[in-house]
């Protein structure tokens, strides 16, 4: 998704709008950082003040975290993720797994009854490269990934409700996920996925549900 050039200068629902754009649309992933000021202010054709204002109403949206030094990132896909980010930031970590364990089980029974072809493809996608992720040894690419596959079966279920509840608590799943791994991969806490994909194939939801429950709480999977 390209940006484009606006017309107007002062701050405007216009900017915030094709910033935010970027995000939900997923050509700014959540993680990513996003282009500089300077580069904005090519893109859009507007003041760097309003650049800077609009990342700034993004920021206290909880879109955007901003880090000094470092740059602009992406923190939530929409203004209630950021909100459940901010509201669960120091929750106990016990208490988001049991709410992981929650939807995850029922996400993948679900799935299992209602998965298409696209979704075990997706699915064996997702799941090669979380085993890829973990061999790369980098713990954030292991959290994406790990996080990127269990969005897939929560896809798989079909079930819209489900899957915004679970989008809108991508970061807060996510930094539960960094809690456990720790900056480091360590080869001995490795869970693997496979029992999951392989209950969501053969439409065996009570297996599918038991997987997903199993690989809960380990390297937070």
């Amino acid at each position: 998704m390209a940006l484009s050039t606006t017309r107007r200068t002062p701050l405007s629902d216009q900017v915030i709008a094709q910033l935010r754009a970027q995000i939900t649309s997923g050509e700014w992933p959540v993680g990513s950082r996003i282009p500089t000021e300077a580069a904005l202010v090519e893109q859009l054709g507007v003041a760097r003040n309003t650049v800077r204002e609009a990342v700034r109403a993004l920021a206290h949206n909880g879109l955007l975290d901003i880090r000094q030094g470092s740059g602009t990132y992406v923190l939530a896909t929409s203004e209630l993720a950021g909100v459940m980010h901010r509201r669960f930031a120091d929750a106990d970590q016990d208490q988001v797994a049991e709410l992981r364990s929650m939807l995850e089980t029922s996400a993948a029974g679900l799935a299992a009854v209602r998965r298409t072809t696209r979704d075990l493809e997706l699915l064996e996608t997702a799941l090669a490269r979380r085993e890829a992720a973990w061999h790369s040894g980098v713990a954030e690419d292991f959290v994406q990934a790990d996080a990127a596959f269990h969005q897939a079966v929560v896809a798989a279920a079909h079930n819209d409700v489900i899957a915004a509840v679970y989008a809108d608590l991508g970061e807060v799943l996510r930094a539960h996920l960094r809690h456990d791994v720790g900056p480091e991969l360590i080869a001995d806490r490795y869970v693997g996925h496979g029992g999951i994909l392989d209950a969501v194939r053969d439409r065996d939801a009570a297996r599918a549900s038991v997987e997903a429950g199993r690989a809960i709480g380990v390297c937070g999977d």
